[in-house]
């Protein structure tokens, strides 16, 4: 989710490094970009699941179970309860 790690980078340690996501990191990843089908299917899942669960937590799982991806790298209990494996997180 690059609205919410850009908004979390401005917010925490300002725009210089947001520029440095722009510039250097984006360009290095595979991004899947959320369209009228994925955003309709999170959303049924936000609605159908948890309080708890956020639509940007749901929008990854789908996106992760659809490309068979198991490993997250995630501080969020709710990626390891949708069984995913977590990198990132403290022992």
């Amino acid at each position: 989710m690059i609205a919410e790690t850009i908004a979390i980078t401005q917010a925490r340690v300002g725009l210089g490094p947001v520029r440095t996501l722009r510039d250097e990191i984006l360009p290095a990843l595979t991004i899947t970009w959320v369209d009228a089908d994925l955003q309709r299917a999170a959303l049924d899942a936000t609605l159908g699941g948890s309080r708890a669960v956020s639509l940007v937590d749901h929008t990854s799982f789908i996106v992760m179970h659809r490309l068979s991806l198991r490993r997250a790298f995630a501080f969020d209990e709710h990626f390891a309860q949708e069984g995913f494996e977590l990198e990132g997180t403290s022992p």
